[in-house]
């Protein structure tokens, strides 16, 4: 597609409730919004390991309108590792700058928006679930989500929310890499109850010992 039409088409978009969603939940996860334009657009980057690639096919077919190019297997090397990823990006546009200004710094760093509470709808946090959580063990009762880039006031938000919305308690678990968000006990088996019919069912496995809810 030429320039000039591209330009044209992206006029056409308009993020609907169901993507902003699906935004909100991945870019508290391995999501990420990029701009090369000083903030004026955004343009969202997915990439999971290509072990993911049902997952990043589905995120691809909720945005599919506004990408040009479907996903593709990425190659790279990590010192001695070499390791095969499965990424897409959508085209740069100004839908996606109020969310770049939330979830952003000035310093291009990560963060926990203020208003989170109103945007962490049950399909959001499933996505978020998938992106970045897991149970704590295949043995626990336990949920894990993994918030290691998220400083501890943007992780008193997401606790915030959490018991806000859903009534489910979070704690803090401390990692070498940063801290975690811990869910157990019934909060745990609440949080099932509500991201379920949002799973896509390769990633129930990751509710470890409480799998056996998902009926």
């Amino acid at each position: 597609m030429r320039s000039n039409k591209i330009e044209t088409y992206k006029l056409t978009l308009k993020l609907n409730g169901k993507q902003r969603s699906i935004l909100v939940g991945t870019l508290l996860g391995d999501g990420h919004l990029e701009t090369q334009s000083n903030g004026r657009t955004y343009r969202l980057k997915i990439e999971h390991s290509a072990r993911q690639l049902t997952y990043v096919d589905w995120l691809y077919e909720q945005f599919k309108d506004w990408v040009l190019t479907p996903p593709k297997l990425r190659r790279k090397r990590l010192g001695e590792l070499e390791l095969e990823n499965y990424c897409f990006q959508t085209l740069s546009s100004g839908q996606f700058r109020f969310y770049g200004k939330q979830f952003y710094d000035e310093f291009k760093h990560k963060r926990v928006p203020r208003q989170i509470k109103r945007w962490l709808t049950p399909l959001a946090l499933a996505v978020w679930f998938m992106d970045d959580g897991s149970a704590k063990s295949k043995w626990h009762r336990a949920i894990i989500l993994n918030t290691h880039c998220f400083s501890k006031k943007d992780l008193a938000l997401l606790q915030e929310a959490l018991s806000f919305n859903y009534k489910i308690e979070a704690t803090l678990r401390p990692q070498k890499e940063g801290l975690q968000l811990l869910i157990a006990g019934p909060s745990a088996e609440r949080f099932v109850k509500i991201v379920r019919p949002h799973i896509l069912p390769e990633f129930n496995y990751k509710f470890g010992a409480l799998e056996q809810q998902i009926a």
